[in-house]
């Protein structure tokens, strides 16, 4: 297990996960989580600030998106908040920006209203705001 964690960041869901398939016995898991805690293979604030920043500039994924997928691994609402605050404003801008220009530029439907909903269902499953999304597609389609 310390291997598993070491050459990726894990959360606790993901080396409980991984010690299912193992078949390793529950009785087990308590033990062997603290271990790695204790020998900093597993740091949750880690994980949490890390995926933020990885997938922000890797994915292009938005906040709510990212909030959703660290929910989704049970990470805390304290430690959500605090990755989240990592992303500067200016840049977080400036990503949506580039990237709504980007998809605008490559949906390919010549009808405006479907070409609109296509933008802001991509946009919106990426994780942006629908604030920044709809007042960007009023934006575009003049």
């Amino acid at each position: 297990m310390e291997y598993y964690c070491s050459y990726q960041e894990r959360c606790h869901v993901e080396v409980e996960q991984k010690m299912y398939q193992l078949a390793i016995p529950k009785a087990l898991y308590d033990k062997i989580i603290v271990h790695l805690i204790e020998h900093n293979f597993l740091n949750e604030e880690r994980f949490a600030a890390l995926f933020t920043i990885s997938k922000f500039h890797q994915k292009s994924w938005g906040k709510n998106r990212i909030i959703n997928e660290l929910k989704a691994r049970h990470i805390s609402t304290y430690l959500i908040q605090k990755s989240i605050q990592q992303l500067s404003d200016e840049e977080y801008h400036n990503t949506f920006l580039t990237l709504a220009e980007k998809t605008w530029a490559s949906l390919t439907e010549k009808n405006k209203l479907k070409k609109q909903k296509k933008f802001c269902d991509t946009m919106l499953r990426k994780g942006w705001e629908s604030e920044l999304v709809y007042e960007k597609v009023k934006m575009l389609k003049k």
